[in-house]
């Protein structure tokens, strides 16, 4: 059997117009090394870009926790220390006219989590096989 390895980062980011930026090139690192297919790193950008568009409107104390997590098949984010009902402001807030929920189109697995510091979004895309 071979062995799963996850590669994993969490960044707690203050200033909102560099969570896009860095919140893409740690996608970009992490989905790199577990051989994701162009089209998902495309999905995973979108969705970069939904958080960093919506994150800091929800967050509490000013601050974006995501954690991003990637093995063989999937990348998984986490955005946390949202303020109570925050997550599903963040769904509702990638609502797009004519398009529908962006990260419910591109994302495998959308959920409301709760988390130490509140509620938290999960995300889930895969590529695996």
């Amino acid at each position: 059997m071979r062995p799963n390895p996850e590669n994993q980062a969490t960044m707690l980011v203050r200033n909102g117009p560099l969570l896009g930026p860095v919140l893409s090139r740690v996608i970009g690192m992490l989905a790199a090394r577990a051989h994701c297919p162009i089209d998902r790193l495309d999905d995973a950008l979108l969705v970069a870009d939904t958080v960093a568009a919506h994150g800091p409107d929800h967050a509490r104390n000013g601050s974006v926790k995501v954690t991003l997590a990637a093995r063989e098949g999937v990348i998984e984010l986490t955005v946390g220390s949202l303020q109570p009902d925050g997550a599903k402001a963040m769904l509702a807030d990638a609502e797009l006219p004519g398009v529908g929920n962006v990260l419910e189109r591109v994302a495998d697995a959308v959920e409301v989590r709760q988390d130490g510091d509140g509620e938290a979004l999960y995300m889930r895309l895969g590529f695996g096989e």
